[in-house]
C-alpha cells in the first residue's frame, strides 16, 4: 500500500502514514527502511499488519524542500521581527496573534510591549523547531 506522512516524532519514535485507501497507520521507527529521517509530506510504500499498524515502510518520493508548506511559520523570522518591530507587536501579526498584536499597538507608547518583544525574541531563539512548529505552526 502507499500513502503519505502525517507526522513523525524523534522523541517517540514513532509516525502516523494517510494511506491512499483514506486510513491512518502507525509505525515505529524500526520499521522504517529509509536513508534518511521520515519527514512530513513524504510518499511512501508499506504493509499494513491490521489494526491500523504500517511495517516495512520505504521511501517513494521526498517532498519538495523548497515548498513552504502553507500557514507554516518560521521560528528565526518570527524572533528577527520581536527583536527590531516587536514593540509595534509585528511578530504576534505574523504569528497569526492579531489580538495581541493590536493589544502591542495601543501600548507601544508605554515601550512595554518593546520590553516582553525582547524577552520573546530570546524564547523563540531558545525553543526547538518542534515545539515552535506545534504551538504556532
Amino acid at each position: 500500500m502507499q500513502g503519505s506522512i502525517l507526522d513523525y516524532s524523534v522523541q517517540h519514535n514513532t509516525g502516523i502514514i494517510s494511506g491512499d485507501d483514506q486510513n491512518r497507520y502507525q509505525f515505529i521507527g524500526s520499521e522504517w527502511r529509509g536513508q534518511t529521517l521520515p519527514a512530513r509530506g513524504q510518499r511512501v510504500d508499506f504493509e499494513t499488519l491490521g489494526q491500523g499498524q504500517a511495517k516495512d515502510v520505504y521511501l517513494l518520493s521526498a517532498p519538495n524542500p523548497f515548498t513552504n508548506q502553507v500557514g507554516q511559520k518560521n521560528r528565526i523570522v518570527a524572533a528577527l521581527l520581536a527583536l527590531f518591530l516587536g514593540g509595534f507587536g509585528v511578530h504576534k501579526f505574523y504569528l497569526g496573534r492579531i489580538g495581541w498584536g493590536i493589544v502591542y499597538l495601543i501600548f507601544c507608547w508605554t515601550f512595554i510591549p518593546a520590553i516582553v518583544a525582547f524577552i520573546e525574541f530570546i524564547i523563540y531563539l531558545c525553543t526547538s523547531e518542534e515545539d515552535f512548529a506545534r504551538k504556532y505552526g
